[in-house]
């Protein structure tokens, strides 16, 4: 069975549950919707070295939040093009639910790109960066993101929730679940 705030109908195939410490889920908070956008073309793997806000110095997919009256995907693609300069054909992967404790919780909906159209640009927030798919710098990325990469990368759709405690500008993973779907799960908003 899922955590609290993820859908109870995935049709789960797989589980997979790890943790850094015990204790109960963080209790459920107000969600703000994000989005986060992966490129994978010739078995490599476009991130954006974060340059300015949350996660700033960690390597992460193109993304940020939703606006009113604005789709999931009409998000990705518009920060997609506003970080990395591209355009391409978005597929929903995954849904990622990052909770800390006493801020909102954010439902990210993960999207993966195979092709692209423009040109790769860095951005005031992104600078780009290919990488094999053989070595993803998961030491300095979002300590969950070695656990569901990998499923966005061999195109299994999943879902996950990320409790992290923070220390000033740190966020120390707690507690992680992750499970992978049957069938793509629809989108939320």
């Amino acid at each position: 069975m899922p955590p609290p705030g993820l859908p109870n109908n995935l049709g789960l195939e797989e589980v997979h549950s790890y943790s850094s410490g015990s204790g109960d889920w963080l209790p459920e908070a107000e969600i703000r919707y994000y989005t986060n956008v992966f490129v994978v073309q010739d078995d490599k793997l476009l991130l954006g070295y974060k340059k300015r806000g949350l996660g700033i110095h960690k390597y992460n997919g193109f993304g940020g939040k939703v606006e009113a009256e604005e789709s999931t995907l009409d998000a990705a693609s518009r920060e997609l093009k506003e970080e990395a300069g591209i355009t391409a054909p978005l597929v929903h992967a995954g849904t990622l639910l990052f909770v800390v404790p006493g801020e909102m919780w954010a439902h990210i909906d993960i999207f993966r790109a195979d092709d692209y159209t423009g040109t790769v640009t860095e951005s005031d927030e992104m600078r780009p960066e290919w990488f094999p798919a053989t070595d993803i710098p998961f030491d300095n990325m979002w300590e969950s993101d070695r656990y569901w990469l990998p499923l966005l990368l061999s195109k299994q759709h999943f879902c996950a929730r990320a409790d992290f405690n923070r220390d000033g500008q740190k966020h120390i993973p707690m507690k992680w679940w992750i499970g992978t779907a049957a069938e793509a799960v629809s989108q939320s908003n």
